[in-house]
């Protein structure tokens, strides 16, 4: 098989799950999808390459994270410029379900390191070991936020107080 029909097949294989994970990373349907396409774009100009790796899905993973972190930064600095009102605040997102919104937002609200270890484990389901390694972070520093994350999760997702951090009540 050559690259270009390896990274066909990839991107059927991979498309909708990476365009999933990312959106849930950024909160952002189109900007994921965009991220993704971008990932894969840079797999079809080096098929030679993309041929030799072992796990197509994780490099994929790998570089269109990257990506949506340096959009991170990016809007980082357009929203100075939006304080600044040296440019005007962008369009509002297009409706989604509640549940989505609900999700999404809680999402937002926790740190992106946290995020990002709760999204890979949860949502792309990669064992803790596996998102260790693809955010170059000890075991154990996953744990933690993860725990940190579920927590902050129920809190943000729940309409009921909860009693003891380490509980979450499922209806």
């Amino acid at each position: 098989m050559d690259g270009v029909t390896a990274v066909h097949e990839a991107y059927r294989a991979h498309y909708r799950r990476l365009v999933g994970q990312v959106y849930a990373l950024t909160g952002s349907l189109p900007e994921a999808q965009d991220v993704v396409h971008e990932a894969f774009a840079r797999a079809l100009a080096r098929p030679a390459r993309f041929l030799a790796v072992n796990d197509p899905e994780t490099w994929l993973r790998t570089v269109a994270m990257n990506l949506a972190r340096t959009r991170h930064w990016r809007q980082r600095f357009l929203d100075r410029l939006i304080r600044s009102g040296r440019a005007g605040p962008p369009d509002d997102h297009p409706g989604l379900s509640p549940d989505r919104v609900a999700l999404m937002a809680a999402l937002r609200k926790l740190p992106r390191p946290t995020r990002e270890a709760v999204v890979l484990h949860h949502l792309a389901d990669l064992p803790v070991a596996e998102v260790a390694a693809a955010l170059d972070v000890p075991v154990g520093t996953v744990k933690a936020r993860l725990s940190r994350g579920r927590t902050a999760l129920a809190r943000h997702l729940t309409d009921e107080p909860i009693s003891d951090e380490r509980t979450v009540r499922y209806a």
